[in-house]
């Protein structure tokens, strides 16, 4: 059986490049959201195996998204992915439970590499 992924980002163009990465590792996308809101609401609703979360996010951040659905789900695998090349983000999202994170502009392999090491615990 495919992972089954929610692709989050506020911008389009963005989520495309993500799912196309996803697709052709054989993942099933199972939804996109463009903001933090949308993001826990979709991520209660399908129980996808991974999410990957933008920090930036207009409503509700990529953090206030992942602080969310760690609480309605321990075990939820989420991967950061920001064009924030700080680490104070980063690091918080880490400490509050994200799996792994990608900085922006980033290679496929990357994405490929925190995707599997999410997945394979």
């Amino acid at each position: 059986m495919a992972t089954r992924v929610l692709v989050v980002d506020d911008a389009k163009f963005m989520r495309h490049m993500i799912k196309n990465i996803l697709a052709q590792m054989g993942w099933e996308i199972v939804g996109e959201a463009c903001d933090g809101e949308e993001a826990v609401v979709m991520y209660n609703e399908l129980k996808p195996d991974v999410v990957t979360l933008d920090i930036v996010m207009p409503k509700a951040s990529g953090i206030d998204a992942l602080k969310a659905i760690r609480t309605s789900d321990p075990n939820a695998k989420c991967v950061m992915i920001s064009a924030i090349d700080q680490k104070e983000p980063l690091m918080e999202a880490l400490k509050l439970g994200a799996a792994d994170y990608v900085v922006k502009p980033f290679e496929k392999e990357r994405v490929e590499e925190a995707m599997q090491r999410v997945v394979a615990g």
